[in-house]
């Protein structure tokens, strides 16, 4: 199933307490939950103002629907073509 990294421009992010965090962690998987296994968040990057979140769907649709409902920003979304890492550089 396809890849997708969310750009996600959210002022002041970096400066989000763990309080806060948390809570958006929960709305996100409130979300998910309610719109059933086709779509998974793994893991988000939090900068000082953007966040950028690796999930697993069939489709961008389903990004968009989520973030909707969750009322989530989406600067952007793309589709990973192909993952790299140090071993890529080994024969």
């Amino acid at each position: 199933m396809p890849k997708y990294i969310i750009e996600r421009e959210l002022p002041g992010a970096g400066k989000l307490s763990q309080q806060d965090l948390q809570g958006l962690s929960q709305k996100s998987c409130d979300v998910l939950e309610e719109m059933g296994p086709s779509i998974q968040w793994v893991q988000s990057y939090v900068t000082n103002d953007k966040v950028y979140c690796e999930y697993i769907a069939p489709n961008e649709d389903l990004i968009r629907e989520h973030a909707h409902k969750g009322d989530f920003p989406i600067t952007s979304i793309a589709k990973v073509g192909t993952i790299i890492d140090p071993t890529t550089a080994e024969s």
